[in-house]
C-alpha cells in the first residue's frame, strides 16, 4: 500500500500532551499510537512496529531512558528512531539520553515546527513522508 501513513508512537504521561501533540501529528498526516507509561510504550513498539517513537523521560514504571535502552537493544526495535521530548533540559539529561541511544533530544516547551522537522529528518526512507 503506497499511501500508508507513517506511524508514530507518542509516549507521555500527560494526557494534554498526548492530545495536543497527537492532533498536530494527525493533521500533518501521521498515524498516532498513544502510550502513557513505559511498559505499554515498549509493548506497543514491539507489537506495533511504529516508524518513529516520541518519548517523554518522566514516565510511570519504566522511565524514558529505560524504554529507549530496551528499544535500542531489541532485535525488532533497534532501528526505530527515537525522539526524546522532555522537560528535562539539563545538559546531563541530554547526554544520558544520547547514551541510551536516542536519535534526537528536544526540550519542553518546544516549537511544533522543530518537532515536525526532526520527525521528517529521522523517518526511515521507506516511510511515506507526511
Amino acid at each position: 500500500m503506497t499511501d500508508k501513513k507513517p506511524r508514530i508512537l507518542l509516549v507521555d504521561d500527560e494526557p494534554n500532551i498526548i492530545k495536543v501533540v497527537g492532533r498536530r501529528l494527525e493533521a500533518e498526516g501521521f498515524e498516532v499510537i498513544p502510550a502513557m507509561d513505559g511498559e505499554s510504550a515498549f509493548e506497543k513498539a514491539r507489537s506495533g512496529k511504529p516508524d518513529l517513537v516520541i518519548l517523554d523521560l518522566m514516565l510511570p514504571g519504566l522511565n524514558g531512558y529505560e524504554v529507549c535502552r530496551l528499544l535500542k537493544a531489541g532485535a525488532g526495535t533497534w532501528n526505530i528512531p527515537v525522539i526524546m521530548l522532555t522537560a528535562r533540559v539539563q545538559e546531563s539529561d541530554e547526554a544520558r539520553g544520547f547514551e541510551c541511544g536516542t536519535d534526537a533530544y528536544i526540550g519542553k516547551p518546544f516549537r511544533a515546527r522543530e518537532l515536525l522537522d526532526k520527525i521528517r529528518q529521522l523517518l526511515p526512507k521507506g516511510s511515506t513522508q507526511a
